[in-house]
């Protein structure tokens, strides 16, 4: 045995975690090999083969390895803090990833369910915000994009910037949305204006401005049911 730390290289070639996973795949891997990749190095003592295969005894296996905190990841030999942080890295993926569900698209049905959407995250905004939801031809949201953060205003809400995406992302119609402060989303004369700006310019390009909702506090106004559209 040398007195230096024990590399994954010094591991006979074919017993190598990282050559086998190469060569078969992540999947004909054992959970003694995977952590042996991650670990990267043994210790004076032992092996990085040895070393992984002490902490799945220690937990048990997974189950209890899963759960574990940095104190008791570094409570065992072999294991510091930059190996405790990168086995805990790797653990919160796997997590997360298992937790991960692709969200369904959401349809807007109506100017509740485009306020409901974005509600909870305009609402206490200390400045506004400008939003579009673009939608496609089932009216469902294909993408949401904040187009500008300040006063609103026509000289700087430009049609071209939200209908540039719009055609970007092939929408067939957007719902656009900005925040008032105040909490009161009684609109102003600049907000009816900008709308009305949007819907021609929409006409003209084929992608039809189906709302423009004004947030406030828990409460909003649809310019479409104003009758500004």
């Amino acid at each position: 045995m040398t007195s230096s730390t024990i590399m994954i290289k010094d591991v006979p070639k074919e017993d190598r975690p990282r050559e086998r996973m190469l060569k078969l795949g992540a999947g004909h891997l054992s959970n003694q090999e995977l952590l042996a990749i991650l670990l990267g190095s043994g210790t004076r003592e032992e092996s990085v083969m040895t070393l992984s295969n002490r902490l799945l005894m220690h937990f048990e296996g997974l189950n209890l390895l899963k759960d574990a905190t940095i104190e008791e990841l570094t409570s065992i030999k072999g294991i510091g803090a930059a190996k405790g942080v990168l086995l805990l890295s790797a653990m919160e993926l796997g997590r997360r990833m298992s937790q991960y569900k692709p969200n369904e698209r959401y349809v807007i049905r109506s100017p509740e369910d485009g306020a409901d959407y974005i509600m909870e995250e305009m609402r206490n905004l200390n400045q506004e915000h400008f939003v579009v939801l673009f939608l496609n031809t089932k009216n469902q949201i294909i993408h949401r994009q904040t187009i500008f953060i300040g006063s609103l205003n026509a000289s700087i809400v430009h049609p071209r910037e939200v209908y540039r995406e719009a055609v970007k992302r092939s929408a067939a119609s957007i719902i656009c949305a900005h925040n008032h402060p105040s909490g009161d989303p009684s609109p102003s004369q600049e907000d009816i204006h900008v709308t009305r700006r949007l819907v021609e310019c929409g006409k003209m390009i084929g992608i039809e401005l189906l709302d423009h909702l004004v947030i406030g506090d828990r409460k909003f106004v649809s310019l479409k049911e104003k009758g500004y559209l």
